[in-house]
């Protein structure tokens, strides 16, 4: 009786000392999922002061950085998927999700190689910076990428989660405005051409864009909403609440009204901002796919209003979208629901899966 007492008493002692070991293993294990969470709450901070932990836009390999340089693509014109993630991600949530690389069910990109010959390339970049200035940093990759292996990339194709489809889209302006363009005084109006600075742009044929908030995110609406409230009552504690909310990150506030441009979030209202339309790229085949979330049986309204979950149904397929006429010349949308399905797992579903593989390898 004493003997299993004291063994009882030891155990209980030890359970703290046992459930720190655990969390430091469990941190060990998934300590690439911290940094892009922290870079996503305070990543433009973190770059204002020069962080080691802040991340910089690269393509990744084998849970590294690698210089487009070092990328050693050599297949000829093979048709190249390039993953763009979204808000607190990584390039895993592509791969094996949230496990160490090796671990887990393979996701869209090892699939893709495997069962359709496509050649995958990730994208990791800081979330809690500017869209805009995520967007014009993947411009330069894509153009580095393209005049690096001029043989290598074929057709090329995007596929971007929730804020990745964002800077794929505000990448597409920078390719298209920052390149100059050549002279040509009899078609002052012909649609601008991609020159060498946005050969990207003459490469791409289709966009995929999972769970994307096209016209801004209902969270971060009422994120700001409550933030000018809680200023307005101008008490300590809500003084307190609203300072802590207001260090959100720009990744984050440009979320609320989908702002693309540099020009956008610099207008000093964060309430009032008007937002620049970014418009689609010619000759691409956009591919929208929404989840819904709830269960049929609910009221359509709230349906619609809370959608995958975390982009409303009416964001998620974009009013740009849903209008034909403003489509530019050659280009297309087709925009699929996929019912019963969650934001993140638009990232895993079987279904989004086999949708991706026909239209890609189509």
């Amino acid at each position: 009786m004493l003997r299993r007492t004291l063994q009882t008493l030891a155990h209980t002692a030890l359970l703290p000392v046992r459930g720190a070991t655990l969390l430091y293993q469990a941190g060990q294990a998934h300590q690439h999922f911290f940094q892009p969470v922290l870079n996503g709450a305070l990543g433009d901070q973190l770059a204002d002061r020069h962080d080691p932990r802040a991340i910089k836009l690269s393509f990744r390999r084998g849970g590294r950085d690698v210089a487009v340089a070092d990328l050693g693509l050599s297949e000829p014109y093979q048709k190249t998927v390039v993953f763009i993630h979204g808000l607190m991600g990584d390039e895993l949530v592509w791969q094996t999700g949230f496990q160490d690389a090796g671990e887990g069910p393979l996701r869209y990109g090892p699939r893709l190689a495997a069962e359709a010959g496509c050649r995958p390339l990730y994208v990791r970049y800081n979330t809690g910076l500017h869209i805009s200035e995520n967007g014009r940093a993947l411009h330069q990759l894509l153009t580095e990428l393209v005049e690096t292996y001029p043989g290598a990339v074929g057709e090329l194709v995007l596929v971007g989660h929730s804020m990745g489809g964002l800077v794929i889209r505000s990448a597409g302006h920078y390719g298209a405005t920052l390149a100059p363009r050549p002279s040509c005084p009899a078609k002052k109006e012909s649609p601008a051409l991609p020159t060498e600075d946005a050969l990207w742009l003459a490469h791409l044929r289709a966009i995929f864009l999972l769970g994307v908030p096209h016209d801004g995110s209902f969270l971060e609406q009422n994120g700001q909403l409550v933030e000018g409230l809680l200023q307005g009552i101008n008490l300590f504690p809500t003084r307190f609440l609203s300072q802590a909310i207001a260090r959100r990150s720009n990744g984050i506030k440009d979320l609320g009204q989908a702002l693309l441009i540099d020009e956008d979030w610099q207008q000093p209202d964060a309430l009032a901002r008007p937002r620049t339309v970014v418009s689609l790229q010619p000759g691409v085949r956009y591919h929208v796919l929404v989840g819904a979330w709830l269960h049929a049986g609910l009221p359509q309204t709230v349906r619609d209003y809370f959608g995958d979950g975390l982009v409303g149904a009416a964001s998620g397929q974009g009013e740009l979208f849903s209008d034909e006429t403003t489509l530019p010349v050659g280009a297309s949308v087709r925009t699929v629901r996929f019912g019963r399905q969650h934001h993140a797992g638009l990232l895993y579903h079987p279904e989004v899966y086999q949708y991706l593989r026909q239209w890609i390898v189509s």
